[in-house]
């Protein structure tokens, strides 16, 4: 249990950037002008974000990254320029000059993983159940294990969409981070469920409540983890390495988990 605790750490960490790395892409990197014909409906739903105005102000200087330019003293510097969003907005998605862009809130997609866990987690069941019947189904390591991999080809998805882009030169489609985050959550589902079943089939009956509270533990590390990886952002002027750093550190998860699998499936089995 302590080796997968150790292992699910680097999941975690990688997992919980979507509420930091993940919505500063979609923030500055993704497109969000909203369809005209829906902007009624998410208005009336408190959906939409505020609009953004084709026209000049006073803002603050930016790189090629979205990263602030400043001065010898070190403080931000400023010009008069349209709006951040239209950085790397391709020229004819832009509105005539004064008019409104109506954007998709960054938060909103925040509710993708949640949406995700629901739509797929009759899938998930059905399809353990269907190898379950045939005598085929995994273990609840090796199901860890698949979790592990299936997490890291989710960065691939984003490491895609930045070369795509050129690296951010112009902005990605919503679908590049829809499907990074569709694929993921499939891998949380072989993941997360299987670590909470494994505390309380491997645990001594009396220490059951500690270990749940050791995954909890390992939960909030990577939670900490997830951010000091998350500050290193702005570090990347390519921002498909960032991806490929989370990539490296999933895959080095999941040939540990590999490594350690046939010893950690006779536990299971003895247990």
């Amino acid at each position: 249990m302590y080796t997968i605790f150790g292992i699910v750490i680097i999941f975690w960490a990688i997992f919980k950037l979507n509420g930091t790395a993940l919505t500063t892409y979609a923030n500055s990197y993704t497109d969000r002008a909203m369809p005209t014909a829906l902007v009624p409906l998410a208005d009336s739903l408190f959906l939409c974000d505020k609009s953004v105005v084709a026209e000049n102000d006073t803002v603050f200087q930016l790189d090629e990254h979205f990263r602030r330019i400043k001065d010898a003293s070190g403080n931000p510097t400023k010009c008069v320029d349209y709006p951040s969003y239209f950085k790397n907005l391709a020229p004819e998605k832009y509105p005539a000059p004064g008019e409104n862009l109506t954007l998709v809130p960054t938060e909103l997609f925040q509710s993708i993983n949640p949406f995700f866990v629901i739509i797929l987690t009759p899938l998930v069941v059905i399809f353990f159940g269907f190898l379950r019947k045939r005598k085929m189904e995994p273990t609840t390591a090796t199901k860890i294990a698949y979790g592990l991999l299936i997490s890291g080809l989710s960065t691939l998805v984003m490491v895609a969409a930045v070369h795509y882009t050129d690296n951010g030169i112009s902005k990605a489609s919503a679908w590049w981070l829809i499907g990074s985050y569709g694929v993921i959550t499939i891998g949380e589902l072989c993941l997360s469920p299987m670590g909470l079943s494994m505390v309380s089939k491997l645990s001594p009956v009396r220490f059951t409540a500690l270990m749940m509270g050791g995954w909890s533990l390992a939960t909030s590390i990577g939670n900490k983890m997830s951010g000091v990886l998350a500050k290193n952002w702005d570090k990347f002027d390519d921002k498909a390495n960032f991806f490929w750093l989370n990539f490296a550190l999933l895959l080095f998860a999941f040939i540990l988990m590999m490594f350690l699998l046939k010893r950690l499936n006779k536990a299971f089995k003895e247990a």
